[in-house]
């Protein structure tokens, strides 16, 4: 991960900047957008901006790099649409704001990604669809699709119905959120900072630029200042939270400033910026979660092949399960027990028990039909599985489950 951001300034003062990079080396990115980038409090949304930005993710779709946007805006632009001015609004104004801004940010969106022949997927979500199990696999789910269909996803916080997490700054959280559910190996957060120092730089001349953070520490967090403008109230605090979130998981970040037409591409010309870089030794709190935090809802029974298959890093299909045990909704954990009655592994199962049961022992073909409608090819996917220990090692014993019999 740090070797392709290797050559990072390490000098100090406020002269010190990233060195020249290459965006398109990483696999996928998430880029997120400040309000106060994308709209004009007087003018609306800023066209030519956005057209430029579309240019440089289009130069790194091309490249073979998935991009994902996190794009703020839709309460800024519908304010200005509906001539709401600079005042505080009321929840129901900013509800109505983000409702008919919404539509205008998305159409400017699809327009521009259209030029370069990209097709363009909305998606709205709130904290909650990237913290609540089972929200947080239809999320996943449906970003994954776009992305193998080659759809950029354009992604939101859901404030036409959200009430405590409406700030216009919380779109940093919410991109590291969606950049580590995605697998991302960096994300960009695009404001109207250009990366972090010792102070604010506007209120102290002596403030001196960090290019690289190796940890986020209370040192570091000292460091945030407010926000610089009314269109992005989160400020530098949210910004590090998101570090801290990205970090931990094994995704870099890099804080760099929007203001120059084309933000990607100055990143890569060396224009200053701050690297955070990814933990060495990320922690993969959700495959731990998964593993022993909490107790199954059920138990799935899985035959020879199965076994095999899931230890060669592959996913559980319905055709390998032979029983299924318990009630449990999707987005459960479910033990997985291998045909000698010990537990293979854990799993989030994609679906409910009473249709897991219908399908258990059937081909991916068969399962539209007997369901009635198109479902996940998978029981359990890689992505949500944790296997034990091979037999010889610590294996857990299950109890009342006869594996040949069930």
């Amino acid at each position: 991960m740090s070797g392709r951001l290797a050559d990072i300034s390490q000098e100090g003062g406020r002269e010190s900047h990233m060195k020249r990079v290459t965006l398109s080396s990483y696999r996928r990115i998430t880029i997120k957008i400040g309000s106060a980038l994308l709209v004009d409090r007087n003018t609306g949304l800023k066209r030519a901006w956005l057209a430029a930005l579309v240019d440089d993710i289009a130069r790194l779709a091309a490249a073979g790099t998935e991009v994902l946007v996190v794009s703020s805006g839709a309460i800024a632009l519908g304010r200005t649409v509906l001539g709401l001015g600079r005042r505080t609004l009321r929840l129901e104004e900013s509800q109505a704001a983000a409702a008919v801004g919404q539509i205008a940010l998305a159409g400017a969106w699809a327009g521009e990604l259209g030029r370069h022949g990209l097709t363009s997927g909305q998606v709205l979500l709130t904290l909650g669809d990237t913290e609540e199990r089972r929200r947080y696999l239809n999320a996943r789910a449906t970003i994954s699709t776009l992305l193998k269909m080659k759809a950029v996803p354009v992604i939101n916080e859901n404030d036409t119905v959200a009430t405590s997490e409406i700030r216009y700054g919380d779109n940093d959280r919410l991109a590291a959120r969606v950049a580590t559910m995605m697998g991302c190996d960096l994300l960009i957060l695009l404001s109207d900072v250009d990366g972090l120092y010792t102070a604010p730089p506007e209120r102290d001349p002596d403030a001196r630029f960090i290019p690289v953070v190796e940890a986020i520490t209370p040192e570091i967090m000292a460091m945030a200042g407010d926000a610089a403008s009314e269109l992005s109230r989160g400020g530098m605090r949210t910004k590090l939270d998101a570090g801290r979130i990205a970090t931990a998981a094994g995704t870099a970040m890099i804080i760099a400033s929007g203001k120059e037409t084309g933000p990607i591409s100055a990143i890569e010309r060396g224009a200053r910026a701050t690297l955070f870089r990814a933990s060495p030794t990320p922690v993969r709190a959700y495959k731990t979660w998964i593993a022993g935090q909490l107790e199954p809802a059920g138990r799935i029974v899985i035959d020879e092949g199965a076994l095999r298959a899931l230890r060669s890093g592959k996913s559980l299909l319905p055709a390998g399960v032979k029983a299924v045990r318990g009630s449990f909704s999707r987005g459960d954990t479910v033990a997985i027990i291998g045909p000698d009655g010990t537990e293979a592994g854990r799993g989030l199962v994609a679906y409910d028990a009473s249709d897991a049961v219908k399908i258990a022992g059937l081909k991916t073909g068969e399962i539209a039909a007997v369901l009635g409608y198109e479902a996940r090819a998978a029981m359990v996917h890689r992505d949500d599985l944790v296997l034990s220990p091979p037999a010889g090692e610590r294996m857990r014993k299950v109890e009342g489950i006869d594996a040949e019999g069930a």
